[in-house]
């Protein structure tokens, strides 16, 4: 995968194209994603990097985990400079 420096070298678009609503992918689920806001620079990485288009927004531009569709893969979390998201354990 191309290595990227800052936001402006990654397309205007997230990765995936096919919602995880579609295929169901959410009960493969171990570990799940958790955002810390105060971390968050909301660049938006995570979201372009999604497999699953399963991180959306909020009101205020903060992402949004849909954990419906998330299927924990953990590349947002490994993608996130500022380290705001972490995996956590489900129970």
């Amino acid at each position: 995968m191309k290595q990227y420096e800052v936001e402006e070298d990654l397309p205007e678009a997230p990765i995936a194209t096919t919602p995880s609503d579609v295929i169901h992918t959410a009960s493969w689920r171990t570990f799940r994603p958790v955002i810390d806001l105060k971390l968050c620079t909301k660049c938006n990485v995570c979201w372009k990097f999604c497999p699953d288009d399963a991180i959306g927004f909020d009101g205020v531009g903060f992402p949004v985990i849909r954990l419906d569709y998330c299927k924990g893969c953990a590349i947002c979390a490994e993608e996130c400079k500022p380290k705001a998201i972490a995996m956590v354990k489900e129970e």
